[in-house]
């Protein structure tokens, strides 16, 4: 059996290799010119017996095609492929000086099952970002369109000062860094290579945002609404409860974008259930304890009132998990 077939081989064992899929030597690819390889390329799944220079042109063909293309090696000749792929990982223990100057990744212990887990880790890290940065983009937002909108049409102020201070110290801060502590969803590595160029707010996350922030700002003005049917203070309790509490119902909605909350699971982020505890504790202290209620310009609601804050509130779940069922319906 020679090098090529050996391989594929291997690649079928591993699950590399399709049935339509192409394997192609370092002599064949010698032949091919460049027009026809390049056509060829992406149905190409191994290579035999392939030279430093191979490796250059297989990297060229790929990012030609727009693929993402990550490079390993361990010499001094695979330096200009390393180079070129958008990720180039070299070999810790048996690479060269120049093969690690040249790369974006050493592997420290040679194995490359670690660099499975450290793909994971890198998504994984980049989509808790993007979901703390919805989660605080939403609710600036949602605080935004409750003091904006008030003002375009004449009404009061629904917050005051204190209450905005408040809000983006204890609600906004705890859940955003618990968030950044969110296990790796299901399906993650499933997922093809987001592309260099797409932006941290790219495919469709900033409309999504904005929708968001509207909604939670819909549902403050809401509350104001309601409140100002029995006074000032009255309404800007309902407010500040139904403002907090959005937001801190809404740190769930964002933990996944597609997947509903009841199947991702209430518990599996410690840190976030440990967040919204304490965001909780310090919103009843406010508003339960009457020095600091003088402070923030409160005022204890009947039940009605509140229990209407919190059915506010819980909407944002309610319409998050319609979308989310929507967009699994419609993918």
């Amino acid at each position: 059996m020679g090098y090529k077939e050996t391989a594929m081989a291997i690649a079928r064992e591993l699950g590399i290799m399709a049935a339509d899929d192409k394997a192609l030597s370092g002599a064949e690819l010698d032949a091919l010119s460049e027009e026809r390889f390049s056509t060829e390329v992406e149905q190409i799944a191994v290579y035999a017996r392939v030279s430093p220079s191979h490796k250059v042109r297989i990297v060229k063909a790929l990012k030609e095609k727009g693929k993402i293309v990550a490079m390993t090696g361990d010499g001094v000749n695979d330096a200009p492929a390393l180079k070129g792929a958008d990720i180039g990982c070299a070999m810790g223990i048996t690479g060269t000086d120049v093969a690690k100057e040249a790369s974006d990744l050493i592997l420290t212990d040679d194995n490359f099952s670690t660099i499975v887990t450290a793909v994971k880790e890198g998504r994984t890290i980049y989509d808790n970002i993007r979901k703390a940065v919805t989660f605080l983009l939403s609710s600036n937002i949602g605080e935004i369109v409750t003091l904006l909108v008030a003002i375009l049409v004449g009404w009061k102020a629904p917050l005051l000062a204190i209450h905005i201070l408040w809000i983006n110290l204890i609600t906004d801060s705890f859940p955003a860094i618990a968030l950044g502590l969110e296990p790796s969803e299901k399906g993650l590595m499933t997922q093809k290579p987001r592309q260099p160029e797409t932006p941290i707010l790219g495919d469709g996350l900033a409309r999504l945002i904005i929708l968001q922030g509207v909604m939670i700002g819909a549902l403050s003005l809401t509350a104001f609404r309601i409140g100002q049917q029995t006074d000032l203070v009255t309404a800007r309790t309902m407010t500040f409860i139904t403002l907090s509490l959005s937001q801190l119902i809404h740190s769930y909605n964002v933990r996944s974008r597609s997947l509903s909350l009841f199947k991702l699971g209430f518990f599996k982020n410690h840190y976030l259930n440990l967040g919204v505890m304490a965001s909780l504790v310090s919103l009843f202290t406010v508003y339960f304890v009457p020095p600091f209620r003088d402070i923030f310009k409160l005022t204890l609601l009947s039940w009605t009132s509140f229990l209407t804050c919190v059915g506010l509130s819980l909407l944002t779940l309610v319409i998050m998990e319609s979308v989310k069922s929507r967009y699994n319906v419609t993918k």
